[in-house]
């Protein structure tokens, strides 16, 4: 997915199991953010940050969907852990994570692993692709100033 393309209407099952849709929230941008893992530092800081400018973020308009590979009921725990007030789709089968080309080769210790790409995708209310945060630039601990600029 690039700028400009059409964001898909179905997303995925939330931590409840229940189907979300963009068109589950007519009118509202969508800040459409992937992260690699649930209860670890860099992801809990990015959740957290997000969270704590829920009302600001709502204000300018927008929803906060996370996305990562993880299970509903490690997304449970992780809602339930930080009191996070936006949903988290399990994207299990990683159908969403390619779809949108967050899927890749990553290293660390010198070790090559496949994994999700912290990314953010910045979707308008009728559902195009506004903007990309893409991996390198992500901050965690300021993750809402970056989308609301």
């Amino acid at each position: 997915m690039t700028i400009g393309d059409k964001a898909p209407d179905y997303l995925g099952l939330d931590q409840n199991g229940n189907p979300l849709k963009r068109s589950d929230f007519p009118g509202k941008k969508i800040a459409l953010y992937f992260y690699p893992k649930d209860l670890t530092s860099g992801c809990t800081a990015q959740a957290c940050n997000l969270r704590d400018n829920y009302a600001e973020l709502s204000k300018a308009g927008y929803q906060i969907i996370g996305v990562s590979v993880d299970n509903e009921a490690s997304h449970r725990r992780f809602i339930d852990k930080n009191q996070l007030p936006f949903p988290l789709i399990a994207d299990v089968d990683h159908k969403l994570v390619e779809e949108f080309g967050v899927w890749g080769e990553k290293s660390m210790y010198g070790r090559k692993y496949m994994g999700t790409l912290r990314t953010t995708f910045l979707i308008s209310a009728d559902g195009t692709i506004e903007r990309i945060i893409g991996p390198k630039e992500v901050k965690t601990k300021d993750h809402a100033k970056q989308i609301l600029q």
